[in-house]
């Protein structure tokens, strides 16, 4: 068994860094649910601001937020738009059914990626027999996807035909922040484009808890209300914003570290005999898939021996998360078991 641990499970492992622990424990709070919780409120305003929004809503998950943002723009009986890899659809426990009542169209995009093409097809005509149309749910990065993502160019079309159409437009921005620093593009563009934007904090920026929902006045008074159904009022939460607030002020240029890393295990994975195939690697997410030769679960059992942790993701399929925690001297460390465990 190697003393070295490296887990590449999620980029949800991070641990607080002393800094970040210190600016936690330095907060100043108040009750959230009143709306005195000072820290809370600034990251709010902070995040929103960045992408161009109004205002935003503090919670507890990216899950609660995405469905929240459902929930606003939907009514019983409508149906979301997504494509099948989606996280809302796939790993939200059932809950555009469960708080929404609403069903899914599921669309088969690139990667995770949609298009109008893909998309105005799926539109349901103003007839009885079919569920109202009401929202489009795009992810980015999608993580399905190997961390696939939208440049501005690629959400632009989809907004106008949603605004043509009458539907609402979502993004599950739970990895946002690394697509943006491979595109370049400027995230107060979002803020035009988008009725809500889901931005998780504790992934790849490296915060203990907590995502933030954006969006106009009207629906983030809307989503506070949802929010206190779903039991996401929280009391002194500016602890925790906090840290949300240190990880956007110094945990986003470095995001290119992570990309790196993956990058350097996906081209190692390449050229080992056991490995049929990689996805490309754009963001920070690694998945690839073994040979038939190969059983997924006893590859992650054996990887395990040799200290590193890393999931499963479907028959044959195994996934690596690269994050903060995660330093070159530790890729060596998998890239040298990679290729010395058959």
């Amino acid at each position: 068994m190697q003393s070295m641990i490296v887990d590449l499970r999620s980029d949800t492992v991070t641990k607080p860094s002393p800094a970040m622990l210190a600016a936690m424990m330095s907060a100043k709070v108040g009750d959230d649910v009143y709306g005195e919780d000072e820290t809370v409120l600034e990251l709010e305003a902070k995040t929103a601001d960045i992408f161009g929004m109004e205002c935003g809503l503090f919670c507890p998950s990216g899950t609660m937020t995405n469905q929240i943002a459902i929930k606003c723009f939907t009514n019983p009986l409508d149906e979301v738009i997504a494509d099948e890899t989606a996280h809302v659809y796939r790993y939200e426990g059932g809950g555009i059914a469960f708080n929404s009542a609403a069903s899914v169209r599921l669309l088969y995009g690139d990667r995770g990626r949609l298009t109008p093409e893909l998309i105005e097809p799926a539109i349901n005509p103003d007839n009885i027999h079919n569920p109202v149309s009401s929202l489009v749910v795009l992810e980015n990065t999608v993580n399905r996807g190997g961390g696939s993502y939208y440049y501005l160019s690629d959400i632009e079309p989809i907004y106008h035909l949603c605004k043509l159409k009458g539907l609402k437009l979502h993004l599950d921005g739970a990895r946002i922040f690394n697509a943006l620093v491979e595109t370049g593009d400027d995230p107060k563009a979002y803020g035009e484009l988008f009725d809500g934007i889901s931005v998780c904090l504790s992934k790849g920026l490296g915060a203990p808890v907590g995502s933030v929902l954006l969006g106009r006045k009207e629906t983030i008074k809307k989503a506070k209300r949802i929010r206190k159904v779903l039991g996401g009022g929280m009391r002194q939460a500016g602890f925790l914003a906090a840290a949300g607030i240190y990880a956007l002020d110094n945990n986003v240029d470095r995001l290119k570290e992570d990309h790196a890393n993956a990058r350097a295990i996906g081209e190692a994975l390449l050229a080992l005999p056991y490995v049929a195939s990689v996805m490309p690697v754009d963001t920070n997410i690694v998945i690839f898939r073994l040979d038939e030769s190969q059983n997924a679960e006893h590859f992650v059992e054996k990887l395990a021996h040799h200290g590193i942790k890393c999931n499963t993701f479907g028959k044959q399929m195994v996934r690596f998360v690269t994050h903060l925690d995660v330093s070159t001297t530790m890729i060596d460390h998998v890239i040298e078991t990679l290729k010395k465990i058959y």
